[in-house]
């Protein structure tokens, strides 16, 4: 797996499906609160004036020198739960982040969120 500081230097690089199509931008990235290990990143998707950011695991993901590429199909991606580029994910929000990717979803040991940007 990736180390949180590895991928920050893809930001603002292309975001590729399993099959090369491009799916966005990579904005962010999100770890495991956890284990603190990247777990999700942020892809700009959408219409210059209709930008929002979308969720995709990381899991399975490998990068290239122009691109960060991920195990998931594109207009699956592009369907993911998503925030405004200015936004915040949601405490509540992040069980259908994982559900959208058929992923089990439990709270930290002290009842504490899952994902926290970094």
């Amino acid at each position: 797996m990736f180390e949180a500081g590895d991928i920050r230097e893809w930001r603002g690089h292309a975001v590729v499906d399993a099959g090369g199509h491009k799916v966005g931008t990579l904005e962010a990235i999100y770890v495991d609160t956890r284990t603190d290990e990247p777990s999700f990143a942020t892809v700009t998707v959408g219409l210059p004036t209709r930008h929002r950011l979308v969720f995709v695991p990381l899991t399975g993901a490998t990068v290239g020198p122009e691109y960060l590429k991920v195990a998931y199909d594109k207009q699956q991606v592009k369907d993911a739960p998503s925030i405004g580029t200015d936004g915040e994910l949601l405490a509540e929000a992040e069980e259908k982040v994982f559900a959208h990717y058929s992923l089990g979803y439990q709270l930290g040991s002290g009842g504490e969120r899952r994902l926290a940007r970094r």
